[in-house]
């Protein structure tokens, strides 16, 4: 699924930016508890940018590491240039910039230059005052104030001294950074059983639970409130729910029709993963398509059972599948299982395509590989020019999981073509069977000059 708008909000990207050799990586490793960013003594060392995932207090963030930026070479062809460029980018992308400034020189001539450049940017920015190893030092920072970008912290990254204070001012600068929802919620994992009228959803919660748990009638819409059921299968517990059968599109729905739909929408919207389940007998129909869209809009895992298997013939046996490929184009991630409600015949296999689905929805990607692997993509295929100009993808981030959504940081908008060609390629590299996966688009703003008007790039 590529929605237009993103269904939550992309973890906040933090740029960590200032003149060779002040310390920049070595914070960042600070920061992150790991050695990831290289560092020697030798001014130059980092050059591109940089992505890494970072968590603070249980909040998520994504620090963006630059090579050393020194203003005045900013238009000229050298590498250095180069490295400024990359420095400018991340800010403009950023919503918020890390200062690093190294409070034992005191402010040169390049840190006076970033900072006047970090003020006309409007973003938030944090002075870290770096290189205050010990009590002897502190009056050291009291020369930063003098960037006129607020009061500046003391830090030693290389110890990690004033690390935690730095990172609680820098959360607070940061816009609403979304707390942590990785971990499932306590209790049973919730799966939803979806379908038009009389497929046999009741009939399946009835077999799973070993009662009869759902009323089961001939008449189509027995089921009117949603039947919730602790179940143990494959030495698990699971809280399945038999729902309503969705029989036409939500608006046309009246009297008690409408409140079983709303019924069933909230049991879904409760839900971790879905199994809707299609009459495999009688070919598919477009409610089962509006079935299918509905649990992917709704960004929840997916599981596609084929019931009333025993009643199909070989012959549409052998074209049910190329029929399914053909018409639920949209979800052919989706793990598929082919039952017998009735006679309870392959409901054993419902287990592993949970598990694969419910696994695929909270996969997450760490930033430096998907990064990496963005690279060679964007290299080989490259974003279609649009308006005579072709967007540049600058990087890329996880905002979240279940389902997983990607966020990609742009010089331009990138058509919906080109997400979804992402999408499938994502879905090659790192898998996601069984989820949606989001891709959104967040584009660079353009750098305005005096007077409103677009800056010129000299």
């Amino acid at each position: 699924m590529i929605p237009n708008e993103p269904s939550s909000s992309p973890v906040p990207v933090v740029a960590v930016v200032g003149r060779p050799n002040v310390g920049k990586s070595t914070l960042v490793n600070r920061i992150l508890g790991s050695r990831q960013a290289v560092v020697e003594d030798t001014p130059g060392v980092t050059r591109d940018r940089v992505a890494y995932d970072a968590n603070w207090r249980g909040r998520a963030f994504t620090l963006v590491d630059t090579g050393g930026w020194e203003p005045a070479v900013e238009g000229s062809q050298t590498l250095a240039a180069r490295v400024a460029d990359q420095a400018r980018v991340a800010v403009d992308l950023a919503d918020a910039v890390l200062f690093v400034v190294d409070a034992t020189v005191g402010v040169t001539d390049a840190d006076a230059a970033v900072a006047s450049v970090l003020r006309r940017s409007g973003k938030p920015v944090v002075v870290a005052a770096n290189k205050i190893d010990d009590t002897k030092a502190e009056p050291e920072v009291a020369a930063l104030w003098s960037l006129g970008l607020g009061e500046p912290e003391p830090v030693s990254a290389l110890h990690g001294r004033g690390s935690g204070d730095l990172l609680d001012v820098l959360l607070d600068a940061l816009p609403d950074a979304p707390k942590e929802t990785d971990e499932a919620e306590d209790g049973p994992r919730r799966v939803a059983l979806l379908g038009r009228p009389n497929v046999g959803k009741s009939s399946l919660l009835n077999k799973l639970a070993g009662h009869q748990r759902s009323l089961v009638d001939p008449e189509a819409g027995t089921t009117r409130d949603p039947v919730d059921e602790l179940i143990e299968l494959g030495g698990i517990t699971w809280r399945f729910v038999d729902t309503a059968g969705i029989r036409r599109r939500f608006r046309e729905n009246q009297g008690a029709d409408y409140y079983a739909a709303l019924r069933t929408a909230g049991a879904l919207d409760r839900a971790e993963v879905a199994v809707v389940l299609v009459d495999a007998s009688e070919p598919l129909t477009e409610q089962d398509l509006r079935i299918v869209s509905m649990v992917i809009e709704a960004g929840r895992a997916l599981v596609i059972a084929y019931n009333k298997w025993d009643l199909v013939d070989e012959d549409r046996q052998r074209y049910l599948d190329k029929e399914i490929d053909r018409q639920l184009y949209t979800a052919r991630w989706a793990p598929r299982v082919n039952i017998s409600a009735t006679s309870g015949r392959h409901t054993d296999r419902l287990v592993p395509a949970l598990e694969t689905a419910l696994a695929g929805w909270e996969t997450r990607v760490p930033t430096g590989r998907l990064n990496a692997w963005l690279t060679g993509l964007v290299a080989a295929t490259p974003p279609p020019v649009r308006g005579g100009k072709q967007p540049k993808i600058l990087f890329a981030t996880q905002a979240g999981i279940r389902p997983p959504h990607f966020v990609l940081f742009s010089s331009g908008f990138l058509e919906a073509a080109y997400r979804r060609f992402v999408e499938r390629r994502l879905r090659e590299e790192f898998g996601f069977e069984g989820s949606p996966v989001q891709v959104s688009v967040r584009v660079r703003a353009k750098r305005e000059g005096r007077g409103g008007r677009p800056a010129r790039r000299r």
